[in-house]
This record gives C-alpha cells, sequence and structure tokens, in this order.
C-alpha cells in the first residue's frame, strides 16, 4: 500500500535528506530557524518513511548522497534544484538565491555532487536536539 504525500501533506514541502550526516544535519536547522513561515517538514531518507518514499519512486534506497524535496502539488526535486527551491520558499533576501536558476542543471548538480561527495568531512556530527515545536516537523 503506497502512501500518498500530496494528501497526507497537501500543503507542506517535505525535505529528505542524510540524517546520518552532520553537514545536512547543520542545514536541516538552518532551514528550521529560516522557516518562519512554516513551509517545511523533514524526514530523514534512513527513516521509515524516507525508505518508503524512495521505495515507491524506484530511487536508490541505500545510498544518500542525494537531497530531495517533495512539493505539496506532487512533484519533487532533487540536488541543486532542490536547494535553488528551498531558498526561494524560505523568501526575504534567500530568494536571491532563485538567480542560480540561469545556470544548467548539470553544471549546479556537478558543484552538488562536489559538496555531497564531501559532506561528511565537512562538519562533524553532532547530537541536535530539537524543541517540541521543531519535532513536530520531523516525519519517521
Amino acid at each position: 500500500m503506497t502512501t500518498d504525500i500530496s494528501v497526507s501533506f497537501k500543503d507542506k514541502n517535505i525535505v529528505f535528506y542524510d540524517g546520518e550526516c552532520g553537514f545536512c544535519n547543520h542545514w536541516v536547522q538552518w532551514i528550521l530557524e529560516k522557516d518562519k513561515n512554516d513551509k517545511f517538514l523533514f524526514s530523514s531518507l534512513q527513516s521509515e518513511f524516507g525508505q518508503k518514499f524512495l521505495n515507491e519512486r524506484n530511487l536508490p534506497n541505500q545510498v544518500f548522497d542525494t537531497l530531495y524535496l517533495w512539493k505539496p502539488d506532487s512533484f519533487y526535486l532533487t540536488k541543486y534544484q532542490a536547494i535553488l527551491e528551498i531558498a526561494s520558499e524560505i523568501g526575504g533576501i534567500y530568494s536571491l538565491a532563485s538567480i542560480g536558476k540561469i545556470l544548467p542543471d548539470a553544471i549546479g548538480n556537478q558543484f552538488y555532487n562536489l559538496v555531497s561527495r564531501n559532506r561528511k568531512k565537512l562538519a562533524a556530527n553532532q547530537c541536535f536536539l530539537p524543541s517540541a515545536d521543531q519535532r513536530k516537523k520531523f516525519i519517521n
């Protein structure tokens, strides 16, 4: 039985990320701080929900080097395009990141892949203890 994300979380963007990566967790915390309009939910790719998302779309479910952004209107973005869309959704000064859309996806994704390959060297794993309100934004 498939979970219809578009029905369960119809008005939220869901960020799927590597839950065992300190660099990735740092950016999840950053999004949590900047998400003043409560647009985002989060799920690690290793979680039951994350694995279901990957499996239902025949995406790799053992390699967690790709960031996915589920949009409420039933599609998802990956890598560089996901980052640009997250910045745009946060708004304010961060919406200027949309200038990055002038780069071809191939170039943006090359940069993304370079960072992704080195992400575990870029930040140490630290235990993040979300507040009660922040915990409500995580899907397991």
